[in-house]
Order: C-alpha cells, then structure tokens, then sequence
C-alpha cells in the first residue's frame, strides 16, 4: 500500500513509533533516526531477547540511523535524507516536545526549505500551541484531561481507575500515521507537501464521541455509572458468576436484551429493557446463579451478546487473534500487528527484523549520497 513511501522518524518511547510502525506495516521504507544514547524504549523492562520488550513491540521492519543531532556533521547527513536532491524523503515524524524540533534544527521550516513537498508530522501530549502546550505529560495525564478516568470511576463518585492500556499513548499514534497517510493522498492529488499538528490527548478526547451528547445535552452531565456505555444499563454491564468470574452482557437493542431474557427463562424482564438499578440487581442473580463454564453452554448458539472478562495471557493464545494479529518467528518475539486485512485476503509480508542501535547508519547515509569519508568522520 505505501511501498516507495520513505518515512523518516524522529520519535522514541511508544506513541511515534507505533505510528510509524503501522506505516511501516502498510510498506512504508522508515528510517529511525536514534541518538547516540539509543531509544530509551531500549533498555526498559520486560525484556524480550536482549531488548526492551515495548521497543520490540513497534520498531519491526524499520532501518536504524544513529546521528547526534546536535552534531553540525550529523545534521548535514539528516539534511541529506530529506533533501529532494538526496534520499528525498516523503514523510517526517517527530515527537520532541514543541519547539524541540525547530532547535535542533530538523523543524518543519527547516525540512521544507530542502523538500517543498514534505509531509510533516509533529506528535505531541498537548499540540503545538494553547496552554498546556508545553506541559510535560503522559498517558495517565491525557486520561484525565480527556476525562476518561473519570468516566470509568466505579459507582458514582468512586475511585478513578488507571486504563489497562496506554490509550492515549495509542490515539495519538493512530492518528498521526492517518494524518500522514491522508495528506500523502493529497500531495498524489496535488496538494502539495503538509503540516501536521497532532495531539495525544485531544485524540483520545476524541474516542469519547458515545459520551458526549449525555455532556452536551440540556440539564444533563456525563457521570460514570449513569451513561448507557458507563454502567448505566442494566443490560450493558459486568456481572459475576456463581464461580468468581466476570462477564460481560452487551444487550443494548431491544430483540437482544428480548433474546437474554427468553434464554435465562425471564421473559417477564424484557419489558424493563435499558433497565434501571432494580433490574440491574435481578441480573446480578440471575448471573450469579451458575458458573462461568454453564453460562458459555447457555449462551452458545443464541445472538446473545456474552463475553467472559479474559486476560492479556488468554487473548493472546485465542486461535483467531493467533491467525490475524500476532506476528514474528524466525527467531523472533510475537508481537501484535496491523489490525485490518484487504478485501482480497492476501496477507501482507511484514519485516519483523528488529535493527540494533544504529545498524543500517552507512546503508542508508550511502544511499542519501554521503561519501565514506562523509559517513566515517561521523
């Protein structure tokens, strides 16, 4: 799909990278630019096979340039990989807090003065410009600016919950590497190059779209506990099981929630359908009544919307996740991988090699028209 795109990435940790690793996926040539030091994502626990394990996660299939850009010489040779005349590269991504970039040197007026047709793409917690720009910031911090930990408190005014997964971090990442990809499009339809302003936390904001009117809407406030999609439902919650375990009943629509209750033997429930906290408690029992292992015999073969709560561990062992999304071998760690197959079913070959620190510096320099005398006074 973005074979002959060339992406230079200038990001580290886990948000650029995983951005560019999807590009990477979808065939994109991206060459990870690291500092003498390396990626810090290197050297972080877990570790899986002398690597830090969320390093091996997103950097697959990518070339590593080692360059210390505060090197004069160094950023002559990073000049070289954007530079129409050189390993002209269609896409930057970089990750430094605002104004980072632009001292260094490798800002986007400093691209775009070398490649008019750039396509730019700054990742940052808050964007590049308001208040909170220049906050220093993580995933947790992007949860509570978005208002998703307040949305998952447990009971009303109960404690604030830290998300399972880094979902700010992963926003923010997915839609840099669409931003990228649209304006690539668009510089195909004659657009020319682009900029790109894309923020963590106000991507994640934007995941909050089924929750929003309940905010918006007159004499109304989103709460946890009391939105359709929060634990306001007696149909859409998480219940528990004679054995300990937890479930999940998703019976939003009527002819499923009609569905649940023809199948558990109380269709005298089916009128109370969303279901008020009464409801909420006849379901606790109803759930409560058997164990995890009857209630999937129950459910199977009906349209009944029913999950066990799993673990990381089981998901990743679950045959379907195993044939779609895991990738690796060879040597290898498994790793989680694009999440979207074409139409045609013809599966993609992706590069699961994982470059050390600075392995392909005198390919790709070479490749950018550096010279070996170039390359070794480096």
């Amino acid at each position: 799909m973005l074979d002959g795109i060339r992406v230079v990435d200038l990001t580290g940790l886990l948000p650029g990278p995983y951005a560019t690793q999807m590009l990477a996926d979808l065939g994109a040539d991206v060459v990870k630019i690291e500092a003498p030091e390396g990626d810090h994502a290197r050297y972080a626990t877990p570790r899986l096979d002398g690597e830090g394990g969320v390093f091996s996660m997103v950097n697959r299939g990518k070339r590593s340039v080692k360059l210390n850009l505060k090197d004069d010489d160094a950023l002559n040779a990073f000049y070289a990989l954007v530079d129409e005349d050189g390993w002209d590269a269609d896409a930057v991504v970089e990750g430094f807090r605002p104004g980072v970039a632009d001292r260094l040197g490798v800002g986007y007026d400093d691209v775009r003065k070398r490649n008019e047709d750039i396509v730019y793409c700054s990742l940052s917690g808050y964007g590049q410009e308001g208040e909170a720009a220049d906050e220093a910031g993580h995933d947790l911090n992007y949860a509570a600016y978005a208002g998703l930990l307040d949305m998952t408190r447990t009971g009303d005014g109960g404690e604030a919950a830290i998300p399972g997964f880094p979902v700010g971090d992963m926003a923010g990442g997915v839609f840099a590497a669409l931003s990228v990809v649209s304006a690539l499009l668009g510089r195909e339809r004659g657009a020319g190059g682009e900029y790109i302003d894309a923020s963590m936390a106000e991507s994640l904001l934007s995941f909050s779209q089924a929750v929003v009117p309940d905010a918006l809407a007159d004499d109304s406030e989103a709460a946890a506990g009391e939105t359709a999609l929060t634990g306001g439902y007696a149909c859409y919650g998480i219940y528990e099981t004679a054995d300990g375990e937890d479930v999940t009943l998703a019976a939003l629509e009527p002819k499923f929630w009609a569905e649940f209750c023809e199948t558990v033997g109380r269709d005298d429930l089916v009128a109370d359908h969303p279901g008020d906290n009464e409801t909420r408690a006849e379901v606790a029992e109803i759930f409560g009544s058997r164990t995890l292992d009857e209630w999937r015999e129950t459910f199977d073969s009906t349209d009944v919307p029913f999950r066990a709560v799993r673990s990381l561990d089981e998901a990743l062992e679950d045959d379907d996740v195993r044939e779609r999304l895991l990738r690796g071998g060879d040597g290898t760690p498994p790793r989680v991988g694009f999440p979207a197959k074409t139409l045609s079913g013809v599966e993609r070959e992706t590069d699961e090699a994982l470059p050390s620190h600075g392995e392909h510096t005198d390919e790709v320099l070479r490749e950018a028209g550096l010279s070996d005398e170039e390359i070794d006074a480096l």
